[in-house]
């Protein structure tokens, strides 16, 4: 990932790029928010883990960070005789675009604060020295 703004600006950008540029997700993430999407049903933390081929630990961390970024939703499950276990799904499209929306809107007016803070602060026209007397 490019470390600044101008290179990021200059770089080819896909959709799932949203993914780690808004949440600094990492591959990992994106490939199980993809194989959510991709079977259109709930999958528990073993199938996911069998999906990516990793370590149920590892494709559970990687659910975790997808949870906290609102990308998927976790679900209970119940038995008939008890006890439960979790499936997880992808969040609505259009929740997760208008929370990124969200995100950038604020993003975009605490950039707008920096730039006018930085023109204030170095505005040669209020800190210049008063013109040399002839």
């Amino acid at each position: 990932m490019p470390d600044s703004m101008s290179e990021q600006l200059q770089q080819d950008m896909v959709c799932e790029g949203l993914l780690e540029c808004f949440h600094g997700l990492k591959q990992l993430d994106k490939q199980v928010f993809q194989e959510l999407v991709r079977t259109e049903a709930p999958l528990t933390i073993d199938e996911i883990a069998d999906e990516v081929d990793r370590e149920r630990s590892t494709a559970y961390r990687a659910v975790q960070r997808l949870l906290q970024a609102g990308f998927i939703q976790k679900e209970q499950v119940n038995y008939d005789q008890g006890g439960y276990y979790h499936v997880y799904r992808p969040t609505d499209p259009e929740k997760v675009a208008d929370d990124m929306q969200r995100m950038l809107n604020d993003w975009y007016a605490k950039m707008g604060q920096l730039i006018q803070e930085f023109e204030d602060k170095y505005d040669r026209a209020e800190t210049s020295s008063p013109a040399a007397e002839s």
